[in-house]
């Protein structure tokens, strides 16, 4: 049923990709006279080598690494300026402005609606199931028509928290003849594997994480992209020559030699996910802590704009999600360190005695 070519832009189609120097000489030996880059070097104590230097455009190495560690051939990847990176360039790839449309599942993660406005693709919505938050699989069917060319689905989700369920995901893979996008931007802290094992049974999956949340490297901006090698070619055919810089692949690459503690600080996170949300759970002015698969709760309230401004007035800084669909009475908290929970407890504490 999917057929790469029938959903992807002509123009993209026969779009000759952008030709760097470092694409047609990979080499960083030698004298390098092919770049017009600074053969002087650089004015700054480099934290990496030769910052006077084009970074590697297809992040070599680095791909190596995310390779070893996610089971996934290096050419079934891609590497992002963020994975809002990568979403923008499906919208670029496969909807054509003014005509293509998408499905989102709201309350889901708002830059999917963003990029949609940005690219003049119209936005199908249909939102979650009340109160569980799942999937309404048979709706999101019968929306279908040649013109979706993309379904974003968030698992886990956000601002929510909670997984989706893999069987209606997996009903939709076979069922839609566009891209199912599947933002597992969460996936570390969830109790469920990623679906990252399922790419050679689905071509139309593509499945986006990050290095911005479990491993704690949001400050670089280095976002993931997993589907078919026809699919990541022609996401490289669109990105711009050198969109990560050699900084971010450095580090991002030293940092993922350190599994151990990452998984360690991923089992504290998950620990006070689960005290947190039962002392969420003893305040009387709380209604409802939703399970989460996340780093984050949601957590629904009489007043959630009342106890908003009293936690910024204490310098405790929450997000307010009251006005997403079907989460009305809603703040959206991230999980702390261990004392930063505390002083949340003893605030809340505070502003139930007033």
């Amino acid at each position: 049923m999917f057929d790469l070519n029938k959903i992807l832009r002509e123009n993209i189609r026969k779009l000759i990709p952008y030709s760097s120097a470092r694409d047609e000489y990979k080499d960083s030996q030698g004298i390098l006279l092919d770049a017009n880059e600074n053969s002087m070097g650089s004015p700054i104590d480099d934290i990496t080598e030769n910052v006077n230097r084009y970074p590697d455009p297809q992040q070599t190495e680095l791909k190596k690494k995310i390779s070893t560690i996610k089971g996934v051939p290096v050419e079934s990847i891609f590497i992002g300026n963020g994975s809002d990176e990568a979403i923008d360039i499906l919208f670029r790839a496969f909807c054509d402005p003014g005509k293509d449309k998408v499905i989102v599942c709201p309350p889901t993660y708002g830059m999917y609606e963003v990029s949609a406005a940005i690219n003049d693709v119209s936005v199908i919505k249909i939102n979650l199931t009340t109160e569980t938050f799942q999937l309404e699989t048979e709706k999101i069917i019968s929306a279908f028509d040649p013109n979706v060319k993309l379904i974003f689905l968030c698992c886990p989700n956000n601002p929510t928290g909670n997984g989706v369920k893999a069987a209606d995901i997996k009903l939709l893979l076979e069922k839609f003849s566009g891209i199912v996008v599947v933002d597992e931007a969460y996936i570390n802290f969830a109790s469920y594997k990623s679906l990252l094992a399922e790419l050679p049974n689905y071509p139309n999956l593509v499945i986006l994480q990050t290095l911005s949340k479990a491993w704690g490297m949001a400050g670089l901006r280095i976002g993931m992209a997993f589907a078919s090698s026809q699919i990541i070619n022609v996401f490289n055919k669109i990105k711009p020559p050198y969109n990560i810089n050699a900084i971010s692949q450095q580090l991002a690459g030293e940092a993922l030699e350190n599994i151990e503690l990452v998984n360690s600080f991923i089992k504290e996170i998950v620990s006070e996910r689960e005290k947190l949300s039962a002392s969420l759970k003893n305040f009387p002015f709380i209604k409802k802590v939703y399970p989460s698969e996340a780093n984050f709760l949601l957590v629904k309230m009489d007043n959630p704009k009342r106890l908003y401004d009293f936690l910024i007035s204490k310098q405790i800084i929450v997000r307010d999600r009251s006005k997403a669909p079907l989460c009305e009475g809603c703040l959206r908290i991230t999980v702390g360190t261990k004392e930063e929970n505390l002083r949340l407890i003893q605030t809340l504490n505070n502003y139930e005695k007033q």
